[in-house]
């Protein structure tokens, strides 16, 4: 073989450890928080030598970046899917819907973007805990046109307030170990929904 025929493994092999360690970032960091995580811990679970991170990301604020970016991308994912339904009541439904679903860890953990976004946010600093809110914001942002679409006067309200209900879900579930008040509450929270508009 040449050298140029060797040469696109390599990359692929590159992005593969890359998105291990965002992808396990993502999941540690949630576990265990930022102050709690090591880049040894995240090398670890990304089945990767805590050597080669510094090859992929030069710091571990680096790493957090890179965690919020694959809740973006799940966050895509999720919106992308719902969008597929025609009625933004039902997509609404289905947003619930999926949060219920991540009840146990929700539990276990908290929220994935939201838990970041509350630790992050009382750094000094304007890098990952700016973009954790900025997640957030995207999710708003999604929410709202939802409500726009069903003709609400004010959709910047009912967003507020379904998003304010999941990550207040969230964190009592979390603080109480008790995935079943997703359950509940989001049984509530799909209930309500019918009475929109």
């Amino acid at each position: 073989m040449t050298d140029s025929e060797d040469a696109p493994p390599r990359p692929r092999k590159a992005a593969g450890k890359r998105q291990r360690l965002t992808a396990a970032a993502a999941r540690v960091l949630h576990e265990q928080g930022v102050e709690r995580t090591t880049i040894a811990d995240i090398a670890r679970a990304a089945e990767v030598p805590a050597g080669n991170v510094y090859y992929y990301f030069k710091t571990k604020d680096e790493l957090v970046e890179a965690a919020l970016a694959e809740h973006v991308d799940h966050l895509k994912t999720l919106t992308d899917r719902l969008d597929g339904l025609p009625d933004p009541r039902e997509r609404l439904k289905g947003l619930v819907a999926a949060w219920v679903d991540g009840r146990d860890t929700a539990a276990r953990y908290g929220c994935p973007t939201g838990t970041l976004a509350t630790e992050l946010g009382k750094r000094d600093d304007d890098g990952p805990g700016v973009m954790a809110g900025q997640v957030i914001r995207r999710l708003l942002t999604w929410v709202e046109d939802q409500y726009r679409q069903l003709g609400a006067a004010d959709p910047e309200g009912p967003a507020l307030a379904l998003v304010g209900a999941y990550q207040g879900m969230s964190l009592l579930s979390h603080a109480l170990r008790d995935p079943e008040i997703m359950t509940r509450e989001g049984a509530r929270l799909i209930r309500g929904l019918d009475t929109v508009v």
